[in-house]
């Protein structure tokens, strides 16, 4: 639990505007729900950590979170000191760094996130708030924004209502007499229907001629063929497959290209595969908290205030590890062998 520190804090620096942005994705997240910023936050931390935490919590999200580019704005404290201070905010429950897989295939990589909480939070929190940020990675992909109407296109839809002074009301004209032989009104001809696009199949077929002229077909030709070229494309061949299938070894004369075409059609289509199953969509990857000393990946449960067993142990200990006793013997002799030497005339 930390202690309250009554000397007086330090002001840390402010943010220059050169500050450094980690790359998207990266950097630093702050968590919702916090308090206000008031002139006694982090007042019961040491003067080392308010001074860092000072400087943390005014950077924007998205900036570089790495002890080297904090050292460089904190000009007081090294990076071991930096490294320090940060895991003291994570055992005060002011930021969690977890790690997260981006992208699909070949390109995934890691994303590395610095989550930061002005008011502090306890491990319970920390560990309902990163299995939310779970959930809504796991969600995401399955949603789909509405389509938006751009600004400009919804005012022009919205009728324009316009404000007129009151008029006195006068009579509506007397309806015209209709002529003895009225004209007969004009249907309105329905526009014709766009022609539509040839198929993938017949352009195939068109493009034979161009290939080879010994197989060019006509218009005919090919709306004939269309149908039994289209069983090849539909057993999952490209239009280049079947083009240079129809192409390949052709005699030195083709006395009729319609019927050589047929024939090919019926003789070369490829076997008729079996479906493939659809394979499983991957789950988006589940947030791992790492270790804020040491950078060892685990679950929030595994990594209470932040911190593996081993790091806990050693902040547990004042900051450096418990000396091996064998060590400490051997360098007691050591010490005692050189007293004994320096006696020696």
């Amino acid at each position: 639990m930390a202690t309250q520190h009554l000397s007086p804090a330090l002001s840390a620096p402010a943010v220059s505007a050169a500050y450094p942005m980690a790359k998207p994705g990266y950097g630093k997240r702050s968590a919702p729900g916090q308090q206000p910023r008031t002139r006694d936050d982090f007042a019961l931390l040491p003067t080392r950590e308010r001074y860092v935490a000072g400087f943390v919590d005014h950077l924007p999200d998205g900036a570089a979170m790495s002890i080297k580019q904090l050292a460089k704005q904190l000009p007081l404290y090294g990076q071991q000191a930096i490294s320090t201070a940060l895991n003291a905010l994570s055992v005060a429950g002011h930021l969690r760094r977890v790690r997260c897989a981006v992208g699909a295939g070949d390109e995934t990589r890691w994303a590395f996130r610095t989550f930061w909480s002005r008011t502090a939070r306890d491990n319970e929190w920390w560990t309902t708030y990163l299995a939310t940020e779970t959930a809504a990675r796991t969600a995401a992909p399955a949603e789909r924004p509405a389509a938006s109407v751009p600004p400009a296109q919804a005012l022009a839809a919205v009728p324009q209502q316009r404000t007129a002074p009151e008029a006195t009301p006068t009579p509506a004209p007397a309806p015209a007499p209709a002529p003895e032989n009225p004209t007969p009104a004009t249907t309105p001809t329905a526009p014709a229907a766009p022609p539509t696009a040839p198929s993938p199949a017949y352009l195939a077929l068109a493009e034979l001629g161009r290939k080879d002229i010994r197989l060019a077909l006509s218009a005919d030709d090919c709306a004939a063929l269309e149908e039994q070229a289209g069983e090849w494309l539909a057993r999952g061949v490209t239009t280049d497959y079947l083009i240079a299938s129809l192409t390949a070894g052709l005699p030195a004369q083709v006395d009729c290209p319609p019927r050589f075409v047929r024939r090919r059609l019926t003789d070369k289509i490829p076997p008729q595969l079996p479906d493939r199953p659809a394979s499983p969509s991957t789950p988006a990857p589940r947030l791992l908290m790492e270790c804020t000393d040491c950078g060892r990946p685990g679950q929030p449960e595994a990594l209470p205030d932040g911190l593996c067993r081993p790091c806990r142990a050693t902040h547990s200990a004042g900051g450096h590890p418990s000396p091996d006793p064998t060590e400490i013997a051997a360098v007691k002799a050591h010490m005692a062998n050189l007293r004994t030497l320096l006696k020696t005339p």
